[in-house]
């Protein structure tokens, strides 16, 4: 009898304690986790009850030391309607406003809807400061409403826009979502239900008591947190930009990317806009071009064909070739870009003098079939996967042709046209031993309950031999010790492999254009064991032909900035091998 009476006790003693729990639990979420909510439901007077407040996750970005900066958030404030059959006089109506108000209502806007008689609640102004809400609200103006609202902002403003997003009503949708960028693909996890703020503290206190006893991460809504860094972000942003404006370029890009990871660090493109103010722009200045955007991006492709034929052993980085300046291929000409012939040619020259026919010559001991299978396996006809709407896939039709000439052209980069992210995502195969991984912007979730789920992003791919990276590497890295500037800009104590890419752009009716060029340029470091990839376009730059002259001092500049933001160690000893 004790026993059990012993084991009643302690069952009713256990579910005391499990009902305490439950409520200290529960007050944790609605005092803490909740908290915004209740101090607004203390402004209750100037809150609509049967109005829902805007709500919505925030998206951070995050520093080097891991810290979170805030790249979208809540602002709040007041917004002011009339209900013009309760206002007699307008024009004193107005002036009461005005004297509580400043200039912050407009007098045309304001006898506008004061006049709509047929109305009872039109909304004259929005996005006003606490105080001056505040004020128009204790002067109890007949017919004047003050509301609670809250706005999305943009601490950064111009900063990562188009891959932030934006957030909007659709002409058919009364609901504000995610439109563009993060906003528009986390939009399930950033989007917040109706309004809560007016049901009964105690069924608060105890609703969704099994969502709390759950797996957290089966939570659906939460904050972003991205792999964006914001001060290398803001480097890209002014970099791009000033390379834009010199050339008056059509448009320029960039991408900084762990490559070991798929971490997109920074990634932007110019012209942009202002988060915060974009009703004024063209819809096309929304669309990111680093993911919809294709482009034939000419030489930085030849790598990746080196490295094509090194892994399928069709050459060694010993073979040569004869260069005659032009082939004709199929009844069409090949040639180098100054049509002149090198005679006896090493793989090394291929890519430091940047040979067309070098290129060619690899496509042609490759084959077509196995030219097309290293190229397909880099990610080229298809979506890379990476977490922003809208990406579109490369247009590699031309690696199904049966003519040699397609094949040819491919492997010096024309003909075939890849999104900036693609082209990212293939090199860094280069940088990582061989394997391409998923670039991606957002690195975990954080729920609303506190609990940070990172997101996992594991697919990788084996394309070449790390033995095969190593020699282009190798390659690539005497580019920039010896050719690149005449070796002028290599970094005596770390290594740095990299390529520039000049590629005509094609013109409307077919062909290209003989005076106008898409510009690319790649690198990362250090050459064996790489922090970064940087990729930098410029499309359409003016009075200048090269890639060389209108990104390169850019492309280091970005690089010594990140060797000593992130205090990257050297990697060889103090001078370059000359």
């Amino acid at each position: 009898m004790r026993a059990a009476f012993r084991l009643r006790l302690r069952l009713v003693l256990a579910g005391i304690c499990l009902f305490a729990l439950l409520i200290l639990t529960r007050l944790y979420f609605v005092q803490i986790v909740q908290g915004e909510e209740y101090s607004l439901k203390a402004d209750r007077q100037y809150v609509a009850s049967g109005s829902a407040l805007f709500d919505r996750g925030a998206i951070y970005f995050t520093r080097k030391d891991g810290a979170l900066v805030s790249a979208a958030t809540l602002a709040i404030g007041f917004l002011v309607a009339v209900n013009p059959r309760l206002i007699d006089d307008p024009d004193a109506a107005y002036d009461a406003l005005v004297k509580v108000s400043g200039d912050t209502i407009d007098r045309e806007a304001f006898l506008k809807a004061a006049g709509n008689t047929q109305a009872v609640y039109i909304e004259i102004a929005h996005r006003l400061t606490d105080e001056v809400g505040r004020a128009i609200a204790d002067a109890t103006i007949p017919g004047i409403s003050v509301l609670r609202e809250r706005w999305r902002v943009y601490p950064g403003g111009k900063l990562a826009a188009q891959t932030i997003g934006t957030v909007a009503f659709l002409a058919d949708d009364d609901v504000r979502r995610g439109r563009t960028g993060i906003e528009a693909r986390y939009d399930e996890i950033l989007a917040r239900g109706g309004d809560a703020l007016y049901r009964n503290f105690f069924a608060e206190l105890f609703a969704n008591v099994e969502n709390m006893l759950a797996d957290p991460a089966a939570a659906h809504e939460g904050a972003v947190i991205t792999t964006l860094e914001p001060e290398v972000e803001t480097r890209l942003v002014n970099d791009i930009t000033v390379v834009h404006e010199k050339y008056d370029s059509k448009e320029t890009g960039g991408i900084i990317m762990d490559p070991a990871t798929g971490a997109v660090i920074a990634i932007a493109s110019y012209p942009t806009y202002d988060a915060n103010d974009f009703s004024h722009e063209a819809i096309a200045v929304f669309t990111n071009p680093l993911v919809s955007h294709v482009y034939e991006f000419g030489s930085i492709m030849k790598p990746l064909t080196m490295a094509s034929a090194f892994d399928a052993g069709v050459v060694t980085s010993a073979s040569t070739y004869t260069d005659t300046g032009c082939i004709t291929l199929d009844t069409l000409p090949i040639c180098n870009f100054d049509r002149k012939a090198r005679g006896t040619a090493s793989m090394q020259q291929v890519l430091s003098q940047s040979l067309n026919l070098g290129a060619a010559h690899l496509a042609g001991k490759l084959g077509g079939d196995r030219l097309r299978s290293y190229f397909m396996a880099l990610g080229f006809g298809e979506k890379t996967g990476i977490d922003l709407p809208a990406e579109i896939a490369g247009l590699v039709k031309n690696l199904s042709s049966p003519r040699q000439v397609e094949y040819a052209t491919a492997a010096f980069g024309q003909g075939v046209a890849v999104t900036p992210i693609a082209m990212a995502r293939a090199i860094g195969a280069l940088a990582n031993k061989g394997t391409i991984v998923t670039p991606h912007v957002v690195s975990a979730v954080k729920l609303d309950s506190g609990v940070v789920k990172p997101l996992a992003w594991e697919e990788t791919k084996i394309v070449f031999s790390p033995e095969t990276t190593r020699e282009v590497s190798e390659m690539l890295t005497h580019i920039v010790d010896h050719d690149l500037a005449q070796g002028a800009l290599a970094i005596p104590s770390l290594s740095v492999a990299a390529k520039t890419g000049t590629a005509q752009l094609p013109a409307a009716g077919g062909g290209y254009h003989a005076d106008r060029y898409f510009h690319s340029f790649f690198g990362y470091f250090p050459s064996y064991d790489p922090r970064f990839i940087i990729l930098l376009y410029t499309y359409d730059p003016q009075g200048v032909q090269y890639a060389s002259q209108t990104l390169t001092t850019t492309f280091m500049d970005l690089v010594h900035f990140l060797v000593d933001y992130y205090d990257i160690p050297p990697d060889r000893a103090g001078t370059a091998s000359l």
